[in-house]
């Protein structure tokens, strides 16, 4: 067994062996009214010397779990010591005090510093940072022997209740030769508990290792009872006079550093230590802070209106509460930045991106990259659930794959509505818990969007869709026209022409009406063809280019062309051909212009079609104008269309379709 097991176990029993006689000898001649101290003792003490117990036997070879033993244990003594003097008080001569005993007791206060003092040099490896150190072990050692062998030399009696006690043959010094030693080394003691608490300090900012600087928080942690405790008492000596409202806090502190202590050491990773350290942080400054403000006020308008004043109290109360609510949120940022930076880090570019994307400055889809740069973790991904998909997706659209264990569920109410999925994960699990929590409606909101993309992307789809069939369908229409009914009533005309030279001579009422039924079908194949020629341009059928052409000779006006529109879709054509036709229409109807031009250019995936005139300009895509429907079958088509048009200075209209092939 590990010498640090077996002095926990020895040294744990030896307290509670103590404890029990404490209060056997307590309930034997003090009786109930002893009861009280003796079980806040054991209440408060004996927890301590079990997580003591606890980590020797899940760390044996680390002295921690000894020194926490011996943090609960020396209390003990305290309290056997206090049951002794009530009864050598109370019943004199019941216990035989020795001389040398309490002679021995004069300087043993030092001894319930030096288990605490002892633990923050070797927490939590239990090695000290360095060699040098060892002379701050041996000085904790050998201060309290000298500071004891000094108090017990001191000609003085001894301190109650032993003050009747006889020194008998003990010796003893002149007063100023055991005085000035006991000064020295009180100070030699003070600077090694300062070196004590020195060295955590000095391991935190040395180590890079997370973990043991978790563990350093978490001992930290449980020693913030310490002055949180002390300012209760102060609070309460200025309230009621007496420090009772600080005493179950300043009670709990050794169960509070020792379960701390324990966590830290065998379960650093339970919670999330840096949250819990900026809180405690932050309350027990502002609670100096307002002890501070409500003393300050408290005895300023004490010494006006008197002390115990109600007014007085009720001021300082009301200063209070006014300082408060500004203190506690500058305070709260100023603390999270140094005790737990990378919180403050994601927290702070979290609001950013909020406002940046409120005010529309950036679009809330850079949410993934942002918690990379601030989690520090590059192979971040947030996956989002849209509906129609039956996993979760990325802004893009790319599956996101949940192959992490530490993946964090974002929730909006109850409904799940994304994922955070670290790649290398750098933060805790409880951080990305809160970061979830905080990215829930910047979530929310991208997830619409890309739901409503889609919606929207579905739509012009199905326009376009739509606008193809309508244009298949009216060349069928075309077709059907030209090599059906317009056939068939030409061939007729030809049937009826050639039955007319058949005819004997004298019929010339019936070539009247052969003349007449030859004469109405012409009118009809004219109709027919204008009818063919509305379902759709005839000339679209050759390309973009020479139809362009043919309506460009076809108008009483000169117009320049300049064509790059090589292979296009045919629906694309037919839709541009329309925007020159109805652009050139309204110009030779409106614009009394004197030169018109006509560009049609394929760009990286999209035709563009300006017509330009120098006319009067003034045209409007107003509702139920010609440019208004021209405008709606190139959204149909997946583009757009732009109107140009300044009174006096000309018109351009301009159209972008898509026309990947």
């Amino acid at each position: 067994m590990p010498w640090q097991r077996w002095t926990a176990y020895t040294v744990a029993t030896i307290a509670v062996a103590a404890d029990l006689l404490a209060w056997v000898w307590g309930l034997a001649w003090l009786g109930s009214s002893a009861v009280l101290p003796l079980l806040v003792t054991s209440l408060v003490l004996l927890p301590v010397i079990a997580l003591g117990v606890l980590v020797a036997t899940r760390r044996p070879a680390n002295p921690v779990g000894a020194l926490l033993v011996g943090a609960g244990t020396m209390p003990i003594f305290v309290a056997l010591e206090w049951v002794v003097g009530e009864v050598h008080t109370q019943q004199p001569g019941a216990i035989r005090v020795l001389p040398a005993l309490v002679a021995a007791d004069q300087g043993s206060w030092m001894w319930l510093y030096v288990p605490g003092a002892l633990l923050m040099l070797v927490f939590p490896d239990g090695h000290l940072i360095g060699p040098r150190w060892r002379w701050v072990v041996w000085g904790l050692l050998v201060v309290p022997v000298s500071f004891g062998v000094a108090a017990a030399l001191y000609p003085a009696p001894f301190r109650a209740p032993f003050e009747d006690v006889p020194r008998g043959d003990l010796p003893a010094l002149p007063a100023w030769a055991a005085a000035v030693p006991a000064a020295v080394l009180l100070l030699a003691f003070a600077v090694l508990l300062l070196a004590s608490a020195a060295s955590m300090i000095i391991r935190r900012r040395r180590s890079r290792d997370p973990v043991l600087r978790a563990q350093l928080r978490w001992f930290a942690l449980g020693a913030l009872f310490l002055p949180v405790a002390l300012l209760l008492c102060w609070l309460s000596y200025l309230l009621i006079g007496s420090p009772d409202l600080g005493f179950l806090v300043l009670a709990a502190t050794p169960v509070v550093l020792a379960l701390a202590t324990t966590i830290g050491l065998l379960r650093h990773d339970l919670y999330d230590v840096d949250r819990a350290l900026s809180v405690a942080v932050m309350y027990a400054i502002v609670s100096a802070v307002l002890v501070g403000v409500f003393a300050t006020v408290n005895i300023a308008l004490g010494l006006l209106v008197g002390r115990g004043s109600a007014p007085a109290a009720a001021a300082a109360t009301a200063v209070c509460a006014v300082a408060l609510a500004p203190l506690r949120s500058r305070l709260q940022r100023s603390v999270r930045r140094r005790i737990d930076p990378r919180r403050a880090e994601v927290l702070d570019a979290l609001g950013t991106l909020r406002s940046r994307a409120d005010s529309g400055v950036e679009p809330p889809e850079v949410l993934e990259t942002v918690l990379r740069a601030s989690l520090h973790d590059p192979g971040l991904r947030v996956g989002f659930q849209v509906p129609g998909h039956a996993g979760l997706v990325d802004t893009a659209g790319e599956p996101v794959g949940i192959t992490s264990a530490g993946a964090v569920p974002v929730h909006l109410g109850d409904a799940r509505i994304g994922v955070l999925v670290p790649g290398h994960p750098t933060a805790s699990r409880e951080l990305l818990r809160e970061v979830a929590h905080e990215v829930a409606p910047l979530v929310e909101v991208i997830r619409l969007r890309r739901e409503l993309a889609g919606a929207i992307h579905e739509v012009e789809l199905s326009r376009r869709r739509l606008l193809v069939a309508g244009y298949e369908e009216r060349r069928r229409l075309q077709r059907d026209l030209h090599d059906g009914a317009q056939q068939r009533l030409v061939s007729l005309g030809m049937s009826l022409r050639l039955a007319q030279r058949h005819l004997p001579p004298g019929n010339e009422d019936l070539d009247g009406l052969i003349d007449q039924a030859v004469a109405e079908l012409g009118t009809s194949v004219a109709e027919l063809r204008a009818i063919s020629h509305g379902l759709g341009p005839t000339t679209v059928g050759g390309g973009l280019a020479p139809a362009l052409h043919s309506l460009a000779s076809s108008l009483p006006l000169t117009v320049d062309l300049e064509l790059d529109c090589d292979e296009v879709p045919d629906e694309v054509v037919t839709t541009a051909y329309y925007v020159a036709s109805e652009a050139l229409a309204n110009t030779i109807k409106h614009a009394s212009a004197g030169h018109v031009s006509v560009a049609a250019q394929r760009v990286n995936g999209s035709l563009t079609v300006t017509v330009r005139d120098d006319g009067r300009g003034g045209a409007s895509p107003a509702a139920g104008s010609g440019l208004a429907g021209l405008a709606d079958r190139v959204a149909a088509a997946g583009g757009r269309l732009e109107v140009d048009s300044v009174a006096g200075l000309g018109t351009t209209v301009r159209a972008v379709i898509p026309c990947a092939s």
